[in-house]
């Protein structure tokens, strides 16, 4: 235990906090999506497969630690011990029973529902997409379902639901191993590449954050162990938070997983549902006001919230049908 205490500590020093340097340039990549690049929130959440059973666990037995303050129009946050809840986490995983891979031919529906932060308006996305990625099928205006090739971009860091399974199925289920594959993975690290959005460097602890939360909101395929191993790993990261009652676009209350930094503006939750510890959907909310490109009025203002949920993930045979 002394020796594993010791690495952990080795290994927070070696990770710096992240700058202004990196959060600018993310912060203008997230705004760039929020204006429209022409996706919808189905081809952002590529999950496959459905919710497996577990065994329930009351939040009141986590440990919380101490209410910390919030914003003055939002409720009080009880944070709880992240060491605790994501050692419970890889417990429930591990007893999953694993699903089998889907054939290139059939077809991942998806369910959505996102809320953007300066509307009033919550958006439903429902679509289906060919498992290796090479068509999608959505609804035209007159409600029927139209079946479109999907082109190569090369700039892109969008994978299809094949590709992401392949990357998981290579990864190792030693945790300390595993931060090293997702930290050192080129894709995550030279893409996306977008038009006006400089480079920047994302520090190690926060990219290996990110792409094992990407993972686990594509869940389906993932070999029990394997989603074990990603929640060990997430309590190695520094600075990792978990708040409880953290509501998605629809409502649903569950964990709040979020990196605390030097990101004074906003704060991004990850939701896992409290019982299964499955990926809900997310929320972010402006800590004060924002303003963008010298204007006088604030982009957004303090209290404003981008949410959104995943209401349906499963794999069909055909675009249509809804599992």
């Amino acid at each position: 235990m002394d020796d594993d205490l010791r690495s952990l500590r080795e290994w927070r020093a070696e990770i710096p906090e992240p700058g202004q340097e990196w959060i600018i340039p993310q912060r203008q990549r997230m705004l760039a999506r929020i204006r429209g690049r022409g996706r919808t929130l189905g081809r952002r959440l590529l999950l496959v497969g459905a919710l497996g059973a577990a065994t329930a666990l009351a939040v009141t037995t986590l440990r919380p630690e101490p209410p910390t303050p919030n914003p003055a129009n939002t409720p009080p946050v009880v944070r709880l011990d992240s060491s605790v809840v994501l050692a419970r986490a890889a417990e429930v995983a591990s007893r999953r029973k694993g699903d089998q891979v889907p054939l290139p031919t059939q077809w991942h529906y998806t369910k959505t529902l996102d809320k953007q932060p300066n509307s009033d308006t919550v958006r439903t996305g429902e679509g289906w997409m060919r498992y290796d990625g090479r068509q999608r099928a959505d609804f035209d205006e007159d409600g029927k379902i139209v079946v479109s090739d999907i082109p190569s971009d090369p700039g892109d860091d969008d994978l299809s639901p094949q590709q992401y399974d392949a990357k998981l199925r290579a990864l190792p289920t030693d945790p300390k191993k595993l931060l090293v594959e997702v930290t050192d993975d080129r894709h995550w690290i030279d893409y996306p590449k977008e038009e006006g959005v400089p480079k920047s460097a994302e520090p190690d602890a926060d990219r290996a954050y990110r792409v094992i939360m990407l993972y686990l909101s594509r869940y389906g395929t993932m070999p029990p162990r394997l989603e074990a191993a990603m929640f060990r790993a997430l309590a190695l990261i520094p600075g990792v938070r978990i708040e409880q009652d953290v509501s998605d676009a629809a409502g649903r209350s569950g964990l709040g997983i979020w990196v605390e930094g030097t990101d004074t503006i906003s704060r991004t939750y990850r939701i896992l549902d409290r019982s299964t510890y499955r990926y809900l959907g997310s929320r972010s909310v402006w800590l004060r006001d924002e303003f963008l490109g010298g204007e006088s009025e604030p982009a957004f203002r303090k209290g404003a919230v981008w949410s959104t949920a995943l209401l349906s993930s499963v794999i069909v045979d055909r675009p249509g049908q809804r599992g």
